[in-house]
């Protein structure tokens, strides 16, 4: 059952730090925030979804930093970066171009009407205070059939992580990822991909676990 509208955005709204996101991301963190087989997973994933793209996809790499994991090798015309920190921007190799913005204070997205192929978030969709509203102006600004994949695992800044994320735990994401993309009425049933990482028995042994929630606007 998915849950009421108005019970996600109450949800997504409440968060510990309450303090301007602005202020939050105004020192670059030029770090990746999973680890080298998560990230290999990340990649994977993209590669499978962009390459019947290439060579001519324009990609949208929401709330992008640093590092998109995007496959060295895979040619697309054009990736576009919006983020919160022009540094961490600057830096990231994969970006063609990009823009600061914060989607929690304007969540209309600056990019005409169907003007992209495909939209990526990767490990960063906790931090969404108008989820519902991100998810509908992203299917304003995907071509019809293109996808919106949303990529998490189980690390966050909890301060600025949503209630609706603090709450649950790695399956509850998955559901609230699917009730995201259910309440705004635009996509069609998403594909989950699983890969649940390790414990390890020795310290760095261990591996991430990285989900994948992928829908294709209508």
């Amino acid at each position: 059952m998915h849950m009421a509208t108005e019970e996600l955005d109450r949800r997504a709204r409440a968060r510990e730090d309450e303090s301007s996101d602005d202020l939050f991301y105004s020192e670059p963190r030029m770090v990746a925030h999973i680890d080298d087989a998560a990230i290999a997973q990340v990649t994977a994933i993209y590669r499978a979804l962009l390459t019947p793209l290439a060579p001519q996809g324009r990609v949208l790499d929401l709330m992008s930093s640093r590092y998109s994991h995007l496959p060295t090798d895979l040619p697309l015309a054009e990736v576009v970066g919006l983020g919160m920190n022009a540094d961490e921007l600057a830096e990231n190799p994969h970006l063609t171009s990009s823009v600061v913005h914060n989607l929690n204070i304007d969540p209309r997205l600056p990019f005409d009407d169907e003007s992209f192929d495909a939209v990526l978030n990767t490990v960063s969709v906790q931090y969404l205070t108008q989820p519902l509203a991100v998810f509908r102006d992203l299917a304003r600004i995907l071509k019809p059939g293109a996808p919106y994949a949303v990529i998490f695992s189980n690390r966050m800044f909890p301060t600025k992580a949503v209630l609706a994320w603090r709450e649950r735990d790695d399956q509850g994401h998955i559901a609230l990822v699917r009730d995201y993309f259910a309440a705004s009425g635009l996509y069609g049933e998403p594909e989950v991909i699983v890969h649940p990482g390790k414990q390890g028995f020795w310290f760095g042994g261990g591996a991430d676990p990285i989900y994948a929630v992928i829908a294709r606007r209508l």
